[in-house]
């Protein structure tokens, strides 16, 4: 039980952090990353709270991965409305400025990718499995039987364009965004020796199954950060 409420809150820490990250990087003013592009533009269309858009289309990704017989874990619903939850928070709270000038909005931009890279280091560690947008990148990589890495970036072009017309902001950190993500998680993960392959994520029924005690969790207990 130690280990399994330990697993929660590290869970839980993740996705404070991922939710804080993204509001970072729009707060930076000069692009967003391509689904922020598409959530805020659907906010702005909609009339609708950034973080209840953002539970939405996290709503409408389950339902389709879910049709095409994917496995959910605990992790997957979890994030799914508590990122929403603690976007809307952070944005109430409105504590995090503006930058001035594009380099401080480069730089603002940067240090988002690096607290969700962080956010995903605790997210992926405790093992209840992976996001929504993760679980549509990984179906259609099935389906389509075309690389992952082309699946998500039709995935990000598509949302990307979407948003756009809707009215969220393509700019220069759109482009640092897609570019830079990967090598700010590399980094992240690489700092905490953190190996992504060692993590065998829960289902929702594996999740079950250890919190009624009929199984022992398989996970290690993280190592203190």
């Amino acid at each position: 039980m130690k280990r399994f409420i330990l697993r929660l809150l590290y869970m839980t820490i993740g996705i404070i952090l991922y939710a804080f990250g993204i509001i970072i990087s729009i707060k930076a003013n000069i692009g967003y990353a391509p689904w922020e592009v598409f959530h805020v533009g659907l906010a702005k269309t909609t009339g609708l709270s950034l973080g209840l858009i953002t539970i939405i289309v996290g709503i409408v990704i389950l339902i389709v991965v879910t049709l095409m017989k994917e496995k959910l874990g605990f992790g997957t619903v979890s994030s799914m409305l508590l990122t929403g939850v603690f976007i809307d928070v952070v944005l109430i709270m409105d504590f995090i400025p503006t930058p001035g000038s594009i380099i401080t909005g480069v730089l603002m931009l940067i240090a988002g990718l690096f607290i969700i890279s962080i956010g995903s280091y605790f997210y992926m560690k405790s093992a209840f499995g992976v996001g929504p947008r993760d679980n549509l990148m990984v179906v259609l990589t099935r389906k389509t039987k075309m690389p992952v890495g082309i699946c998500r970036g039709l995935i990000e072009l598509l949302v990307t364009v979407v948003g756009w017309l809707l009215g969220g902001m393509v700019g220069i950190g759109t482009v640092i965004s897609v570019v830079a993500i990967g090598f700010c998680i590399q980094i992240t993960f690489r700092v905490l020796k953190f190996d992504v392959t060692s993590v065998k994520h829960e289902s929702m029924g594996d999740t079950f199954a250890v919190f009624s005690g009929r199984r022992k969790s398989e996970q290690i207990i993280p190592p203190k950060v």
